[in-house]
């Protein structure tokens, strides 16, 4: 067992103080990593504040984890001390069943373990990247590759992969049209990711504000959703709409963009049921879909394709004690575009 610094909340209006938490001993199929990068999600923060009222205190949250390798388990065969590495949304899973096997351990059918805020059987619950340091079975372990750099990578182990993977799923590429609802921190890496699949890219925004980002992030047309004239133009126009928005929409607006045969699905999780009728969907075969996030393999390939494409997060590097506020900015819309903590530097030890 050893200690690293690290930050943690201990309420909801708590905000973060500094702390050490507990890391498990290296067993023999782990990776000890020095964590030197933390990206700041908006899920981080609705665990952090208890807003889906299932947040276990004291809670280290972070799952865009970057940093270096210090150690290896006896076991281990992929990863070697001095490499720079990644940790996902997850940090085990069984292993064993049809979804673990297949690749796609985010539907593990005993559960998956989330990076932060899990019960583990042994009482204690599983603390994220907001730290110093963390000890992952090498099965969670992504190579980053050394194209990408560190800091702009982070955000890619939940933003990149929460987009890569529908666009993916749904046929993104050469000859497709698809949609971006939203600019924020999983939109414009969307609109990243979808461009250099060779899409013809749009993004639906509430205003233009961003629209000169957006096109040169690879978009072809960027469009205002409270102009009305927005969904006359762009009737029956799109293959794939990506709802990166966490807010409620008029989802039969956004059916009403899609071609025969085209997908609306969302990534962003609005705390509202959808209303939607079903000749909505039947007239003229579309689909309302999800996504979440993706397994190991994929979000491997997913890094492996931004290295190759120079896809990487727009980001603001903040220290260990500018958390707080920087929460209350993603809250507000005034970040472009993620949040990354720089934990080397600030976080070296706790009271400091």
């Amino acid at each position: 067992m050893s200690t690293v610094p690290a930050l943690e909340a201990v309420s909801a209006a708590s905000g973060f103080r500094r702390t050490e938490i507990d890391r498990r001993p290296v067993g023999p199929r782990d990776v000890e990593i020095e964590i030197d990068w933390a990206g700041i999600c908006h899920s981080d923060i609705h665990i952090a504040r208890d807003e889906w009222g299932a947040t276990s205190y004291p809670v280290t949250p972070g799952h865009e984890i970057v940093g270096r390798v210090l150690a290896v388990g006896e076991e281990v065969t992929g990863f070697s001390p001095g490499e720079t590495v990644g940790v996902g949304c997850y940090v085990d899973s069984c292993g064993t069943c049809e979804y673990c096997a297949d690749g796609r351990e985010n539907f593990c059918a005993e559960g998956v373990v989330a990076t932060y805020n899990t019960p583990l059987p042994d009482g204690s619950v599983t603390r994220g990247g907001y730290s110093r340091g963390v000890v992952v079975d090498e099965r969670f372990v992504l190579r980053v590759p050394q194209a990408l750099d560190p800091a702009r990578a982070a955000p890619l182990l939940c933003a990149g992969i929460t987009t890569y993977a529908p666009l993916r799923r749904w046929g993104a590429g050469p000859g497709r049209r698809v949609a971006v609802v939203g600019m924020g921190g999983l939109g414009h890496v969307a609109v990243k990711i979808a461009a250099a699949m060779g899409a013809e890219v749009t993004v639906l925004s509430q205003s233009l504000a961003k629209r000169q980002d957006g096109l040169a992030f690879g978009a072809r047309d960027y469009f205002a959703t409270k102009d009305p004239e927005t969904f006359e133009r762009n009737r029956g126009r799109f293959d794939l709409v990506l709802n990166t928005v966490s807010a409620d929409l008029p989802v039969e607006q956004y059916l009403s963009l899609l071609r025969v045969d085209g997908v609306l699905c969302s990534v962003g999780l609005p705390p509202e049921p959808y209303s939607v009728r079903p000749m909505a969907l039947a007239a003229r075969q579309r689909v309302l879909t999800g996504s979440m996030v993706g397994g190991l393999p994929q979000t491997q390939e997913m890094l492996d394709f931004c290295a190759e494409h120079g896809v990487e997060s727009e980001i603001e590097v903040i220290g260990a004690d500018d958390v707080d506020e920087a929460y209350d900015r993603v809250v507000a819309s005034d970040v472009r575009y993620r949040f990354v903590v720089d934990v080397a530097r600030t976080l070296a030890r706790a009271g400091a």
